[in-house]
């Protein structure tokens, strides 16, 4: 028997080779559109633009313009609270991705949970959900990695493990994930901003991973690889090699 939690997702039609079509897009344009030219600032403006798409996703009603000026909505501030620590997170992912997740949800979630609940689980079902993914994390795979930061992703969603932010953590958790695995080191893709582009299949694919059975899974792994196409296009490098 295997061992690899994310074996099942490789013999479903259109999987692999769609995932392998979304990273050769993604190589074109980190690598091909001047990867050898990108700065902080670059990273800085990419992280600010998913910090505000993926607050929309989460109810905000800020403009990017408002993110950008410090005055968006409270949800804006926390994914841009959010976004701001988020890549120092990464060597806390590759090692302990439960205390890289509670901390996601500290930052998300201060000021508006209480102390005592921040970065903790909801209970003990949540705790058991919450270890489950961090084990899809870290375990050895032949999945693509842009596939495991899908279902990652998606899990984080369908389990809701904290008091709140969970779709917020769930996002910035995927972005973190395309870093650590080498996707895309530098974080210059906008994921959240493709999520927004797409909303509507965004949230009926997210609906159908937690209620719609192997099908609804399926259906959320062939959008992922559309959606990872268009967070490439929204990068700001896209802009600059214009």
């Amino acid at each position: 028997m295997s061992t690899d939690p994310h074996a099942w997702l490789v013999s479903l039609e259109g999987v692999p080779s769609g995932f392998t079509a979304a990273r050769d897009g993604i190589d074109v344009v980190l690598r091909d559109r001047g990867l050898r030219r990108t700065s902080p600032e670059l990273t800085a403006e990419s992280l600010l633009r998913g910090a505000h798409a993926s607050a929309v996703l989460e109810g905000s009603t800020s403009t990017l313009a408002e993110v950008r000026a410090g005055t968006g909505d409270e949800i804006a501030m926390v994914a841009v609270r959010l976004a701001t620590e988020l890549l120092s997170l990464m060597p806390v992912l590759r090692r302990q991705p439960l205390q890289a997740l509670a901390r996601m949800h500290t930052v998300a979630a201060r000021g508006v949970l209480p102390d005592e609940m921040l970065g903790r689980p909801r209970d003990e079902e949540a705790a058991l959900k919450l270890r489950a993914v961090a084990e899809l994390i870290t375990a050895p795979t032949e999945a693509p990695a842009l596939a495991v930061a899908a279902v990652v992703h998606a899990y984080l969603v369908a389990a809701a493990p904290f008091g709140s932010h969970n779709g917020i953590v769930a996002r910035a958790a995927e972005r973190l994930l395309l870093a650590v695995k080498g996707v895309d080191e530098k974080s210059l893709m906008v994921p959240e901003a493709a999520h927004l582009a797409l909303r509507a299949e965004y949230e009926s694919n997210l609906r159908g991973w937690s209620h719609g059975g192997q099908a609804g899974r399926h259906a959320w792994l062939i959008y992922t690889t559309e959606a990872y196409a268009a967070a490439a296009e929204a990068s700001p490098l896209v802009r600059e090699a214009e």
